[in-house]
C-alpha cells in the first residue's frame, strides 16, 4: 500500500479505534460522573458525524473538550471536521496537540503527516515520518514518504538510502526504480538514471512508458539518436501509441525534419486515446507561424484529423474552425462552427466567430437568425448587438438596427472599436430614416471616441456634402480620411465630390481619377460624378461622354438624361 493511501485510511479507521482505546494520558483527574457523560457525549457526536450532522457532531465534540480538555480522541475528530471545511490551520494544530498528549498513536501521526504534505511543510512532514518508523517500524510506506520528502528538501543522498531500506522490506517494484531515477537526473547522472529504466525494460519488456521515459533522458541530454532507437522499439510493440508518436515528432522537429515530425503527429492525432488538449496546443503552436503557407496547411490538416478522432468534442470543431478561417475557407468554417454549436449551443464565442462570418460574407438573414438565437441566451453581449444591428442595418430595417446598435452602446464602456463602429453605425441608420440631428450625434461621439476613424470621417463628410453643410468641416474630415487609408476608392470619390461642392473643379478632377484608377468595378455613380466635374473643367464633351458610360452602366435617372441630352451639367 502507498504512503498517500495510507494517509487516506487514517480518517477512515481512527474514529472507531479511538473510541475504544482513548488514552487521556494528561487528562486531569474526573469524576465518575463526568467520565461517564465524557463516554456519553463522544459516542453521541460518533453517531451525528455517521449521520452527517457536522454542526451537532461539531459542538458535542467541543463540549467534550470542556470537561476532558485532554481528550486526544475528540481532538483527532474535530480535526477531521476541520479538515472537511478546509480549515487546515485549525486541524493541524488540533492533531499536534493530540500527538502531544497521546505520542503513540499511530493515526493521529498518519493525518498529521498528510496535513504537512498538503501544506508543503517538509520539516515537520519529515518528523511525522520518523515517529511513523518509530511506530511501524517494518512499513515500507513510510520510509518511502520520508525519501520523497528528502528528495524535495534536495537531500538526494539521504533519499536514495530510504529507497534502498524500502527494497529491503518490500523488494523492487517499478515506482521505485522511476523514484531513484528522478534522483540520479537531478543529480546529473545520465548513466545511472538510463541503468535505472535499463532495468525496468528488461523485466517489463512490453511496457511502453519505459521506453518512453527513457528516450526522454536520452532527448534531454542530446543523444537523439539513442531516444530514436527506442521510440522505434515502442512502435513496434505498440504501433498506435500517441504518445511515441508525439515524441517522435518532437525529437524530428528539434533535427530539422519537419516533414517527418509532421508524419508522427498526423499518427498521434489520429489517436483518441491522445489528450485532446496536448493536441489543441500543438496546432495552437503553428499559429506564430502563420501566414507561412505550409504552417497554415498543416494547421488545418491536424485539425481536421483532430475532428475525426474526436467528433464527439466541441474543442475539435472550434479550432477545426478557426483554421479553416485562417484558410480563408469560410463557408467550411461556418459549417465547423455550427457543427461545435450543436455539441454545446452555450458556446458563445464559437457563435461570435459564425456570424462574423455571414455578415463578412452578406448572409445577412442567417447573421440575423443565429446572432437572435445567441441573444436569447446572452443578451448582455455587445459585439452579438452590433452584428445583429448591421445585419438588420443592410436589410434597411434601421428601427430594428438602431435597438441592437443602441444596446451595443449601453452594454460597452471598455472597447473603443466597438463603442467607435456602433456609434458611427448608428449615424449611417439615422441618415437613412431622415433623422439628420441624431445622425450628426450619433457620428460626433464616434468621432469623439476615435478621432481617426477612417470610415466615420468618410461617411459623415460624405452625408454633409449631400445636404450641402458645412462644406469646409466635410473637407476637413475627408482629407484625413484618404491620409489614414490611401488609395482607397471610396474615401477619394468623397473627397473629390466635396472639392466640386466647393467649386475646387481642379482639386475635384484629379482626386476623382485617382478614384476611377483605385476602383475595381467601375461604378455608374462615380462616372457621372466624373463627368460633372469635367463639365466645369471645360471639357464638356468628355463629360458628356462619361454621362453616357453612367448611363450604359446602369444609371437611368431622367435628370442623367437630361445632362445627356442639353450637353450641360444640370442638378
Amino acid at each position: 500500500m502507498k504512503f498517500a493511501a495510507l494517509l487516506t485510511l487514517a480518517t477512515a479507521f481512527a474514529g472507531s479505534c479511538l473510541a475504544q482505546n482513548n488514552k487521556a494520558a494528561v487528562s486531569r483527574p474526573m469524576s465518575q460522573a463526568d467520565s461517564g457523560m465524557v463516554k456519553q457525549l463522544f459516542f453521541t457526536a460518533l453517531r451525528e458525524k455517521t449521520i452527517d450532522n457536522k454542526k451537532q457532531a461539531y459542538d458535542l465534540f467541543n463540549r467534550v473538550l470542556q470537561i476532558d480538555p485532554a481528550n486526544d480522541a475528540s481532538m483527532f475528530e474535530l480535526a477531521n471536521l476541520e479538515q472537511l471545511q478546509n480549515n487546515n490551520a485549525a486541524a493541524e494544530s488540533l492533531l499536534e496537540r493530540a500527538v502531544t498528549v497521546n505520542k503513540d498513536n499511530e493515526w493521529y501521526w498518519l493525518a498529521l503527516a498528510g496535513l504537512y504534505e498538503k501544506n508543503n511543510e517538509l520539516a515537520k512532514l519529515e518528523n511525522a515520518l520518523t515517529e511513523l518508523i518509530r511506530l511501524n517500524p517494518d512499513r515500507s510506506e513510510y520510509y518511502y514518504g520520508k525519501a520523497n520528502a528528502f528528495y524535495l528538501e534536495k537531500r538526494y543522498d539521504e533519499a536514495l538510502k530510504l529507497y534502498d531500506k524500502v527494497q529491503e522490506l518490500s523488494g523492487q517494484s517499478d515506482e521505485l526504480a522511476l523514484s531513484r531515477q528522478k534522483i540520479y537526473l537531478r543529480q546529473g547522472d545520465v548513466k545511472k538514471a538510463a541503468s535505472a529504466l535499463d532495468q525496468l525494460i528488461a523485466s517489463n519488456p512490453t511496457q511502453v512508458r519505459y521506453y518512453l521515459a527513457q528516450a526522454e533522458i536520452y532527448s534531454s541530454n542530446s543523444q537523439p539518436d539513442k531516444a530514436i532507437e527506442l521510440l522505434q522499439k515502442a512502435k513496434k510493440i505498440d504501433p498506435d501509441n500517441g504518445l511515441v508518436h508525439l515524441a517522435l515528432a518532437d525529437i524530428y522537429r528539434e533535427q530539422n525534419k519537419p516533414e517527418a515530425s509532421y508524419d508522427e503527429l498526423e499518427l498521434a492525432f489520429a489517436n483518441p486515446d491522445v489528450d485532446i488538449d496536448q493536441k489543441l496546443r500543438i496546432v495552437m503552436g503553428y499559429v506564430p507561424k502563420f501566414p507561412e503557407p505550409n504552417a497554415q496547411a498543416s494547421a488545418l490538416q491536424l485539425s481536421k484529423v483532430m475532428v475525426m478522432a474526436h467528433p464527439s468534442d466541441v474543442k475539435a470543431y472550434a479550432i477545426y474552425g478557426d483554421m479553416l478561417l485562417q484558410n480563408r475557407k469560410l463557408t467550411e468554417a461556418k459549417e465547423a462552427y455550427k457543427k461545435a454549436i450543436a455539441l454545446d449551443p452555450k458556446a458563445y464565442n464559437i457563435q461570435e466567430q459564425l456570424v462574423r462570418i455571414q455578415l463578412s460574407q452578406g448572409d445577412f438573414d442567417d447573421a440575423i437568425k443565429d446572432g437572435e438565437n445567441s441573444l436569447s441566451m446572452f443578451p448582455n453581449q455587445a459585439w452579438m448587438n452590433y452584428m445583429v444591428g448591421e445585419a438588420w442595418q443592410q436589410k434597411k430595417n434601421y428601427i430594428k438596427a438602431i435597438s441592437y446598435l443602441k444596446n451595443a452602446t449601453m452594454l460597452e464602456a471598455e472597447d473603443k472599436s466597438l463603442l467607435t463602429q456602433s456609434y458611427s453605425a448608428l449615424g449611417d441608420a439615422y441618415h437613412a430614416m431622415g433623422d439628420i440631428k441624431n445622425s450628426d450625434t450619433a457620428y460626433e461621439k464616434a468621432l469623439s471616441i476615435d478621432p481617426d476613424n477612417a470610415y466615420t470621417l468618410n461617411n459623415y463628410a460624405y452625408y454633409l456634402s449631400l445636404r450641402n453643410e458645412q462644406l469646409d468641416k466635410a473637407a476637413q474630415m475627408s482629407k484625413r480620411s484618404n491620409e489614414l487609408i490611401p488609395n482607397t476608392a471610396s474615401f477619394e470619390d468623397t473627397y473629390a465630390w466635396i472639392l466640386f461642392k466647393q467649386k475646387n473643379y481642379t482639386g475635384a478632377k484629379l482626386w476623382i481619377e485617382k478614384s476611377i484608377k483605385n476602383d475595381k468595378g467601375a461604378s455608374a455613380t462615380k462616372v457621372e460624378h466624373y463627368g460633372d466635374i469635367l463639365f466645369f473643367t471645360g471639357d464638356v464633351n468628355g463629360a458628356v461622354e462619361n454621362w453616357k458610360k453612367a448611363k450604359q452602366l446602369g444609371t437611368n435617372s431622367p435628370l442623367l438624361q437630361r445632362k445627356i441630352d442639353e450637353k450641360k451639367y444640370s442638378e
